[in-house]
Order: structure tokens, then C-alpha cells, then sequence
């Protein structure tokens, strides 16, 4: 069941995406070089805390830790580590969730560390125009393939795989709610989209393969021929003035 939120679920949920956003920006700002993704994570979690939220993933499904931290290869699910340490060249991806006062935010970024080859920085741009393709889409009254079809259609068309094993969801009172919100064109159209609907758009690509393998964390998704992947990810409030993205800052 896909619910509809009210106002009050939707101004607890722009709160979260708030904090999340300013997250993001400072983790943009400090990646470098020589930084471990454990020391990321510490620094992301005092943020969330500070501002008066939880992170969402810390526990979630025993999840060890606030943030997914994935690098180069990684796709989604690194677990952060005092011992990674981040190179010249790496592209390192966030995957964080917020909560504030029960309600949801989740939004993902992937930064190069220092200067990384032409071809990582057009696979972190195709990343993220690809996620403003799709929710170009996020009308009422067009279905959930509607945005699903157009982020597949763009990654695919730049040269770049997109991932069918994992995909964005519904959010709200949990981080996962229905509906299940694919990167690539279903044989389905799909849920009408409706105004008060909230949803994680994330779309996951890579420079290779789409086909993904898990290391023996039982976590950490990595792609089977070892070549880079990007993710970006926001939570978005389709109104029936056009899509609002609640994990970005306004302005």
C-alpha cells in the first residue's frame, strides 16, 4: 500500500531532508585524500545528531553504522572503516538517512577524492542527471514506469549500466515502504502517481556491467567486473505542482 501523506508527515519529513542535505554538502566539502570512511562516518553522524535527528541506518536491518560509505567499485553498502583510507582518484559515495521525529529522509551523493580521470567525473554527472530525467515525470497522474523508464533510458544511452537488483523506494515512517521504485523501464506501467506521495529516487549506474555481486559482509555490493559505479539519490514529494525534493537545500 503506498500512502498519501498528510501536511504534518510532510513538514516532519522536509526537516529530515534538511539536515541531510547540509550532511551532504559538508561531507562534499571535507572528502579527501588520506581520510578514512570511518572518520566520515563519525563526522556525518555528529552532524545529524547536533541538528536534532537520528541516523536512520544506524541498526537498520543490524546495519553497523550511520552511514554507507562505497568506493570506487562498491556500489551501495560499504561499511566504514578507521582502516580505508581514501586514495587520489577514488569516487566515494554516502548513502545516509535521517529521522526526525519518526519521519524519514534518504539521499545519496558520490564525490571524487581529489582529481579522478575525465571518464569517473561523466560517470558521477550521468549519475546525477540522470536521477532529474526521471523525475521530470513526477506528475500526478503518470505512473511510477514514467520515472523509472526515463532514468533507465538516459543512463543506457550515455553507455553506462544501470542496476536491476537494487532499487528506490517508498519512505515515510520507515526508510523501505511501498512502492518499489526501479532504474530501468518495467514491462509495467505501474502506481498512478498521486500528490502527498513520497519517494527515494536512486538511480545506481556503472561504467561496465550491470551485473553486481555481495562481498562476504554479507553487505557491500560491488560490480562482478570490478569497473566504478555512482549513485545519487533523493527523497522526493510529488504536489501537483511538479516534484519537491526534500533532500536538498533550498536556495
Amino acid at each position: 500500500m503506498i500512502e498519501i501523506k498528510s501536511k504534518r508527515e510532510i513538514e516532519l519529513m522536509r526537516e529530515a531532508g534538511k539536515v541531510l542535505a547540509e550532511v551532504h554538502e559538508k561531507l562534499g566539502e571535507k572528502v579527501a585524500p588520506g581520510l578514512s570512511t570511518g572518520e566520515l562516518n563519525d563526522y556525518a553522524e555528529g552532524i545529524i545528531r547536533k541538528a536534532g535527528c537520528t541516523p536512520s541506518f544506524l541498526h537498520l536491518y543490524d546495519f553497523p553504522a550511520a552511514c554507507c560509505i562505497s568506493v570506487n567499485e562498491e556500489v551501495i553498502h560499504g561499511i566504514p572503516d578507521r582502516h580505508r583510507i581514501l586514495k587520489e582518484g577514488d569516487i566515494v559515495s554516502f548513502d545516509i538517512g535521517t529521522c526526525y521525529h519518526g519521519y524519514h529522509s534518504d539521499a545519496a551523493r558520490t564525490w571524487p577524492v581529489g582529481q579522478c580521470t575525465e571518464e569517473a567525473k561523466r560517470l558521477l554527472r550521468v549519475c546525477e542527471e540522470s536521477f532529474w530525467k526521471g523525475i521530470e515525470n513526477a506528475v500526478p497522474g503518470n505512473h511510477l514506469n514514467d520515472i523509472c523508464g526515463a532514468i533507465g533510458d538516459y543512463a543506457n544511452s550515455m553507455g553506462f549500466g544501470v542496476l536491476e537488483d537494487y532499487v528506490g523506494h517508498g519512505i515515510g515512517h520507515e526508510v523501505h515502504m511501498d512502492p518499489e521504485v526501479p532504474n530501468f523501464r518495467m514491462k509495467r506501467k505501474g502506481p498512478r502517481l498521486q500528490a502527498g506521495m513520497t519517494l527515494a529516487v536512486e538511480p545506481m549506474i556503472t561504467e561496465g556491467t550491470k551485473e553486481v555481486r555481495v562481498l562476504d559482509n554479507d553487505w557491500t555490493v560491488v560490480t562482478l567486473d570490478g569497473k566504478l559505479s555512482a549513485h545519487y539519490e533523493n527523497t522526493i514529494l510529488i504536489t501537483d505542482n511538479g516534484p519537491e525534493v526534500l533532500s536538498l537545500r533550498k536556495g
